[in-house]
Order: C-alpha cells, then sequence, then structure tokens
C-alpha cells in the first residue's frame, strides 16, 4: 500500500512539472509600454482534435471560431474583474467594439493570423494587442470533467490541449508577454473557470498593474 501511495505521488509529482507554465516577459516592456493608455483583446485562434467526433469541414470551423470568441470574452471578463481589485495604468477596449470594427475591416478569428499587431492596433486605435491561439482535444466551452482519471493520465489523454496567450506593441510589434500553459483536468471544468485559473497563476503582478 505504502508503495502504491509512492508511486501515486511520483506520478502526481510529475503531473506537476509536465503542466508547468511558461512565462515571458521583455526586458523592455517598461520602456515600450510607457505610453500605453487602451489594449485590446482579441479573438484566438483555435485548432480542434477532437476524437471520435465526425464534423463536416463548415461544422469545424464553425466549432473552432466559437472557442476563439469564448477565449476572448473570458479574458475579458477576468480583466474586468481583478480591475475592480487592482488599479490599472491601461484601460481594456470593449470586445464588442473590438470586433466590430475588426469585422468592418474584413477581419475575423479565420484571417486574424495575417495582419501584423501594428496593423490590428493602427485599425483599432490601441496600443497593444492581447492575443493567442489554442489547440484543443474537447470542447472546453461546453464542459469538461476535471476529476483526475489515473488511466487516462498514464495513457497521455488526460490533457484537453495548449493555450498560448502573447501581448504585443502596437507601434514596434514586438512581444511583451507570452503566457503559454498545458490544458488539463486541473485546469478548470470551462473556459471562464481555465482561464481564471491560469491567469491568477500566471504571476502575481500582470504587467500593466501599477
Amino acid at each position: 500500500m505504502k508503495q502504491l501511495l509512492f508511486i501515486l505521488a511520483v506520478i502526481l509529482g510529475c503531473s506537476n512539472g509536465f503542466g508547468q507554465k511558461l512565462i515571458y516577459q521583455s526586458d523592455h516592456f517598461e520602456e515600450l509600454s510607457k505610453d500605453h493608455k487602451t489594449v485590446a483583446i482579441l479573438p484566438f485562434k483555435a485548432r480542434l482534435e477532437l476524437e471520435n467526433q465526425n464534423h463536416g469541414e463548415q461544422q469545424l470551423e464553425a466549432l473552432q471560431e466559437k472557442e476563439g470568441y469564448e477565449v476572448q470574452n473570458a479574458l475579458e471578463s477576468y480583466f474586468l474583474k481583478l480591475h475592480k481589485r487592482k488599479d490599472y495604468r491601461v484601460a481594456f477596449q470593449d470586445t464588442k467594439n473590438t470586433n466590430a470594427i475588426l469585422a468592418k475591416n474584413g477581419i475575423s478569428e479565420k484571417n486574424i493570423d495575417i495582419h501584423t499587431s501594428q496593423e490590428l492596433c493602427k485599425i483599432l486605435n490601441v496600443d497593444a494587442v492581447i492575443s493567442g491561439d489554442l489547440t484543443l482535444k474537447a470542447l472546453i466551452s461546453k464542459g469538461v470533467s476535471t476529476d483526475f482519471d489515473l488511466i487516462s493520465f498514464i495513457s497521455g489523454t488526460s490533457d484537453y490541449g495548449r493555450i498560448a496567450i502573447k501581448l504585443s506593441d502596437g507601434e514596434t510589434g514586438k512581444l511583451l508577454w507570452k503566457y503559454e500553459k498545458v490544458i488539463n483536468r486541473k485546469s478548470g471544468k470551462n473556459t471562464y473557470d481555465i482561464i481564471e485559473a491560469m491567469m491568477r497563476k500566471s504571476t502575481r503582478k500582470f504587467p500593466y498593474d501599477k
């Protein structure tokens, strides 16, 4: 029994190691962001790798688009909620306005990645953009299981995907901050839970925190 508990402890310890977050912040962040006043959160680029589900091409594209917009909404909710407790030195553009301006310029989740950060900031009239991509094996917007499953962990099917969030400067296009993380059963039960949990743990101070 003690040997079994030891093995489980080792496995759980490894799972924590494999799920570690990767955070990057530019050494020139303060210099490049000193005049930033408004930041836009863009719809994310999502790629679904669903198993045992038959979806047509159009249906798959629609599902991917939904997952990308859900992350955008979840990030906005997180920042708005945190803004009540913290004092940011920047404002976040309303995502409805962001998406409306993008649509007027023929930009959507499908083709947003062909535009540079400088181009998007100019179109949106903001100083920086938060963007990113995610690869998913499950529709996290519909909710996923958070129960630990030893068999799934050993077989490598306990992870639901991976997400990358990045902050880019509008004037230079340079990457200011980036956060990558594996999404697993410990991450949360849906998009909003996952985003809140990962952002809360990403760093004690978000770069724009006063």
